[in-house]
């Protein structure tokens, strides 16, 4: 059962209202019952004074890996989704390459039913383009929308045929419903081990070639025009995807693109000593690709950031680097690394920050949240920009202790999440049930 709730005295930063200011939010029915000044504080089961801190609306993430079914060695719903709210995220997708995948109503129903057991977290199960995402076959899209399905992607996969995406474009536009591509063209990628240049050139590593996303991305782009269908762009990572997104968006395709905290953040370099954990798909990139997603990011070309959450065992990412597994965790440092990172120097706002974080992946995927209108749910996030922090795997909720940023330290952090009325995390702890 929810709480009444009355959040005092903090600065209220919603994007979408263009709202940065002090308030008090009245949290009733697991809804923003009231915002405004100087709330009466009386008759409520919490009061909650937030003076020197920002609530904003709980982050979204588009794109996330929980592995169950079928590699609950690595990370389980339960699991992940503790980890999402220690990080401040309010509302997850997870991604439908799942053993079995995501491409059936029992398997979302399932999905479901374990999002709910654990009572943490907003799960929202992607579905398959193909099924199997063996490539040939439409899912049955309908039907999956019906059963709550708020995207579809083959991701980890490219959809290789044009044919067959072409006419996945053309019959998910009947239903305005959303495909979220992979970007990487098979044949050009399948055995490199990091972006082609010079540390793949220094280290003897097989080359990614760049252009294996741009084709991709290219391709998708002319089919989302011809066929009228929202597209969505999956980890995008290179300064000449960037620039075929801007050219999307002026020619009024309906394109929206995200990006990772890792691309932003890491260029190729870290895969100096041949560092395992620096192994990504698609791969880390020149300094002057991770400058060209900023401004990207800046300009609103790319919409979203998500953390392309990809936990992996210990085993998986240690010892020699061609073995290693592709993958980085990211739920729980996104929001802290990106404050200190981005934030706190001045090369984006917190309101950027909240709204590609937030408010814009929210629309995108047409889903509650990313607001704190009344009435809207109550999903937020307790901000503190001055907590100090480390970036510890070893106390990840995550079953994935998989991070380059191990040892990273931090200015400024998560210290509250409420997901529908319910404080599920408080300074670092979550509180079950």
């Amino acid at each position: 059962m929810s709480k009444t709730l009355l959040f005092k005295n903090a600065v209220v930063l919603d994007p979408r209202q263009s709202l940065k200011a002090k308030r008090d939010i009245l949290v009733e029915g697991g809804k923003i019952k009231k915002l405004g000044s100087h709330l009466q504080d009386g008759g409520y089961d919490e009061v909650i004074d937030l003076e020197g801190r920002f609530i904003v609306p709980g982050f979204v993430d588009m794109h996330v890996h929980l592995r169950e079914p079928g590699e609950e060695n690595k990370e389980t719903i339960f699991s992940g989704s503790r980890a999402a709210v220690a990080g401040g995220i309010t509302s997850l997708c997870c991604m439908p390459n799942t053993q079995p995948p995501i491409d059936n109503p029992q398997t979302v129903k399932y999905v479901q039913e374990r999002a709910d057991k654990a009572n943490m977290a907003r799960i929202y199960p992607l579905g398959t383009i193909t099924l199997q995402r063996g490539g040939d076959e439409l899912t049955s899209y309908g039907t999956l929308l019906e059963e709550g399905v708020k995207a579809f992607s083959d991701d980890g996969k490219m959809v290789a045929s044009s044919s067959v995406m072409y006419h996945a474009m053309s019959y998910i536009r009947k239903f305005d419903a959303l495909i979220i591509s992979h970007c990487e063209e098979e044949t050009l990628s399948r055995d490199g081990e990091a972006h082609e240049g010079y540390w793949s050139s220094i280290l003897g590593l097989q080359g990614l070639p760049p252009v294996a996303e741009e084709l991709a991305v290219a391709r998708d782009i002319l089919l989302a025009r011809d066929t009228g269908a929202r597209l969505h762009l999956a980890h995008v990572s290179l300064a000449r995807s960037v620039e075929w997104i801007k050219w999307a968006k002026e020619q009024g395709i309906k394109v929206t693109a995200e990006t990772t905290p890792h691309h932003l953040l890491l260029d190729h370099s870290w895969l100096e000593g041949f560092n395992p954990q620096a192994k990504m798909r698609p791969p880390l990139r020149t300094e002057a690709d991770r400058r060209a997603l900023l401004q990207g990011l800046k300009s609103g070309v790319i919409d979203a950031v998500a953390t392309d959450h990809a936990p992996h065992r210990e085993e998986d990412k240690s010892g020699d680097f061609t073995s290693a597994a592709f993958g980085i965790t990211g739920l729980e440092t996104a929001v802290p690394l990106l404050l200190t990172e981005l934030v706190k120097p001045g090369v984006i706002s917190l309101e950027h920050l909240v709204s590609c974080y937030s408010c814009r992946p929210a629309e995108i995927l047409g889903i509650d949240g990313g607001t704190i209108k009344e009435g809207s749910p109550a999903d937020l996030v307790v901000l503190d920009l001055e907590a100090p922090g480390r970036v510890e795997s070893r106390n990840f909720y995550s079953r994935g202790k998989n991070t380059p940023f191990e040892g990273w330290k931090t200015a400024g952090k998560p210290v509250m999440t409420v997901v529908e009325g319910q404080i599920k995390m408080k300074e670092g702890d979550l509180l079950e049930g």
